[in-house]
């Protein structure tokens, strides 16, 4: 039977169900809009028995696909991948007809990104007007007030990422573009660093900018210095995040096909361009077992979702030609994981402990290698991604170019009432602007799952300084010890979690490494020194602070909070 809390019915009336539609309804639609793609492989009675299998594995809340296949799927307009990557080349003809496949792919819920690294720079010579080029931050700006357009109208907030190489003339420009904190909202933003750059970096050298139009020096800068403005302009904004570019070309599986030089808008998927992804997500925290990981279960769920986000390819209602040519001859999926820290409450495990870090390593070894299983033996069945020859698999039997990757799944993990990805307890309880702007004090309900109503008053208003419970006298030191949250932890244990993960996942982690208000340039210098050599694919950090937010800490009364009535909210997914 399907439960779901007041905070997921909501989210699922604003966003997700079409008119007069029930909960229950939209998980049978997907289920049966998906399975579908049986037709083209057998007979009438494996759709059946497919339907049943998805609509099992959703309806239980273990396994949820992106947003736009619950939005989409089985409906007319049927677009239900999240991910894309769209090329910017260095025409204004080339550059119009991009924006407006990205108008097309937003308006139907996907997210878009971008290397604008083919632009020429600020300055340089337009042949065709005698005039001079305005340079890729402003190409990036019609992009930005474009989205801005398309989501007043829509039901999900578009979002883009924009990424430049570490070497273009206006990488600076490009550093330093959401420093107002007011530019550029609809975009993340990272820099793409070689392993060149990281070199440079350690013997001081000069990094030369080249102009991408006619391959000349325009100018020297040290690698230092830029990284210097990277580190500094991340400690002030949040941006940019780096792109290891050259870690994610190593593990290419199509590199005949051309170089990765962009991801999707939160990083977890490096896409060639026109390419699209679509993920899901399984839900950890339903696996756990007599203190221990159900792993027949998971297995289990693994095939099922593996065949239900192949099945997606088949159903899906593609945007352009070049995207669905792209789509269906690499046939790339991304299925990632949710629940990491509810499963690690469930265990008594402390989310920065070694402990965690030798469960996380063998759980997604587990995921990756079933997902791995799952696609050879769909290839036999159904026939192997058709670019197979032009990969690294080469005369292997594959049905998926890739197949995990590790989303945010910030809206499905609340759907699914459980922690987002593998990110850690935001805080244990915070106070939060709601309609009106009038301020209430959340208290994680899961903390109050596994914890108990421990809190007097006197220590929630502790709490509530800082989200945290480690510094509050009287809570008991095993609750302190499991309930860390993301400030908790140390940065370094941020990226040693992403970095385990990442280990055994196709495509790449979007993780954010959370840091306290406190922390310095130097400590940001260290974690992008940190993710290059524990061989992540991006990285990407946000110091408390740093940006405006509704999530607010260091209350000096609960009666300053509405009526002082305790409200419990699902988890944060900031």
């Amino acid at each position: 039977m399907l439960k779901l809390s007041q905070t997921a019915l909501e989210i699922l009336k604003a966003r997700y169900l079409r008119p007069g539609e029930t909960p229950e309804e939209l998980f049978e639609r997907v289920a049966r809009g998906v399975a579908q793609a049986e037709l083209l492989y057998g007979p009438v009675s494996k759709v059946r028995e497919w339907e049943e299998k998805f609509h099992s594995v959703m309806v239980n809340l273990d396994f949820l696909p992106n947003s736009p296949t619950l939005m989409n799927a089985g409906t007319e307009l049927g677009q239900l991948a999240a991910c894309f990557v769209l090329p910017v080349e260095d025409s204004i003809e080339a550059i119009f007809d991009t924006l407006s496949l990205m108008a097309k792919i937003q308006k139907t819920g996907g997210g878009t990104g971008f290397s604008f690294s083919h632009l020429r720079p600020k300055g340089d010579i337009v042949r065709t007007t005698n005039g001079k080029a305005s340079g890729p931050v402003s190409f990036m700006r019609v992009f930005d007030c474009t989205t801005d357009s398309i989501k007043q109208g829509g039901k999900r907030r578009g979002a883009n990422m924009g990424v430049l190489s570490y070497n273009h003339p206006d990488v600076e420009e490009f550093i330093t573009a959401k420093l107002d904190k007011k530019s550029f909202q609809n975009f993340n933003i990272s820099v793409a660093c070689e392993d060149a750059f990281f070199e440079k970096l350690k013997t001081g050298e000069d990094v030369e900018l080249v102009n991408p139009r006619d391959g000349k020096v325009w100018k020297k800068i040290k690698a230092q210095e830029l990284f210097d403005l990277m580190a500094e302009s991340a400690w002030k904004c949040g941006d940019p995040g780096i792109l290891y570019i050259d870690e994610i070309n190593r593990h290419n599986p199509t590199p005949q096909l051309g170089k990765i030089e962009a991801t999707n808008p939160c990083g977890e998927v490096p896409l060639l361009p026109y390419e699209e992804c679509n993920l899901g997500s399984i839900n950890l925290s339903h696996f756990e077992k007599n203190g221990s990981v159900d792993w027949e279960r998971l297995e289990k769920t693994v095939e099922v979702a593996v065949r239900f986000l192949d099945c997606v390819i088949d159903v899906n209602k593609y945007p352009d030609k070049r995207i669905e040519r792209m789509a269906k001859g690499n046939r790339k999926i991304g299925l990632g994981v949710m629940g990491w820290a509810e499963l690690l409450f469930k265990l008594k495990i402390p989310y920065n402990s070694e402990e965690a870090l030798k469960l996380a390593d063998r759980l997604m070894a587990f995921i990756n290698r079933k997902a791995f299983e799952t696609s050879v033996k769909l290839a036999e069945e159904k026939g192997s991604f058709p670019n197979i020859e032009k990969s690294i698999y080469r005369g292997k039997r594959v049905r998926n170019a890739t197949r995990t990757s590790i989303a945010p799944t910030g809206t499905i993990s609340m759907i699914a009432g459980t922690t987002p990805s593998i990110e850690p307890l935001f805080a244990v309880a915070y106070v939060k602007r709601i309609l009106g702007g009038k301020p209430a004090v959340y208290v994680e309900p899961l903390f109050l799952k596994y914890a108990g109503n421990i809190l007097s008053e006197e220590q929630l208003l502790e709490v509530l300084k800082t989200g945290s419970i480690q510094t509050v006298p009287g809570i008991p030191e095993e609750v302190k010890r499991v309930f860390v949250t993301a400030l908790d932890i140390p940065p370094e244990w941020h990226v040693k979690v992403q970095a385990t993960f990442q280990k055994h996942t196709d495509n790449a982690v979007s993780k954010t490494v959370n840091m306290r208000e406190t922390a310095t340039v130097e400590e940001v210098k260290k974690v992008f020194l940190l993710g290059y050599k524990l061989n992540l694919k991006g990285i990407t950090i946000f110091r408390q602070g740093s940006k405006e937010g509704v999530i607010e800490f260091g209350l000096k009364s609960v009666k300053e909070i509405s009526s002082g009535k305790l409200v419990s909210f699902q988890s944060c997914s900031c």
